[in-house]
């Protein structure tokens, strides 16, 4: 008679503790990201500290997938993603899920703020080949699409980037990412890259480690160069005068993959880079400036 109310104490006084533990494991998620400020347009590299020891992680973003590697002397785990120029302002939650060294799953819900870009909106006038192609040219651009969806629907979560990514080019910018052009009064478009006032024969370097994707000519793009970098992220290089990669082949950040030039839909010699993140173009010039492990 005695020990049953004994029993039902140290029953409550334990679920108590494990309930406080339980509690408290939220409270020691640390989520920090770069830049500071998001806009719609922008990469990012979300920063993680798990309460525990995680086999793993990964997350969901904006119905993305987000995948993570660890740094073992930061004891960090760090996950690049991006935001979409059609984001609007607003709260998006970043749904974090984690597998400890037992195999147990801790998950943590973190709301992230995005406000809106500002970007440029100019009106060029150029000769009617640049915005009317004919049979032929639109049978070759439509042969190239097929190639890109292939490209692009391939996703690769393991991390093949190391460090800071670099400009490939050292060079004056001549027009910006997420520029609202109009062609001719009509034709309109949105720049959705970077692009570099450089010469033809200038040398080009990969921004970081990766794998090339592509390396051939395309109608739109030219001789065009794109690297996968792991996590998602794509690079792309256009208007190249000459290739010096292959498909296929390993590359380091620094290492030369081409000359610039004017091929493809081009109106004169320049080097156009774009950053792509599971199917989501976003700044380039962000993602130089980000401090990456």
């Amino acid at each position: 008679m005695i020990r049953t109310p004994l029993i039902c104490i140290l029953i409550f006084s334990l679920s108590s503790t494990l309930f406080v533990q339980l509690a408290s494991a939220d409270e020691l998620w640390t989520v920090h990201w770069e830049p500071f400020r998001l806009v719609n347009g922008s990469p990012i590299l979300f920063q993680v500290t798990p309460p525990v020891h995680l086999k793993s992680l990964e997350a969901k973003w904006m119905d993305h997938e987000v995948y993570f590697s660890f740094d073992p002397h930061k004891k960090k785990w760090y996950g690049i993603a991006g935001i979409s120029l059609d984001t609007k302002e607003g709260k998006y939650p970043l749904q974090l899920s984690g597998v400890t060294s037992r195999g147990m799953k801790i998950t943590f819900l973190r709301n992230v703020a995005v406000t809106r870009g500002t970007y440029e909106s100019i009106a060029v006038t150029v000769g009617k080949q640049f915005t009317e192609p004919d049979p032929e040219q639109l049978k070759k651009a439509m042969q190239d699409k097929s190639v890109k969806q292939e490209v692009f629907g391939r996703v690769n979560p393991l991390k093949e980037w190391s460090g800071g990514f670099e400009p490939p080019v050292t060079a004056r910018i001549s027009d910006v990412f997420g520029t609202q052009r109009t062609f001719n009064g009509q034709v309109q478009s949105t720049h959705q890259g970077l692009d570099f006032a450089v010469p033809g024969g200038t040398p080009v370097s990969a921004v970081n480690s990766g794998t090339v994707l592509v390396a051939r000519p395309m109608f739109f793009e030219g001789n065009c160069v794109m690297l996968d970098h792991g996590q998602g992220l794509l690079t792309i290089y256009m208007h190249l005068s000459e290739f010096k990669v292959k498909e296929g082949e390993h590359v380091k950040r620094g290492q030369l993959i081409g000359l610039s030039g004017g091929t493809g839909r081009a109106t004169g010699p320049h080097l156009h880079v774009a950053v792509r993140w599971e199917g989501l173009y976003v700044d380039p010039a962000v993602l130089f400036n980000l401090k990456l492990p």
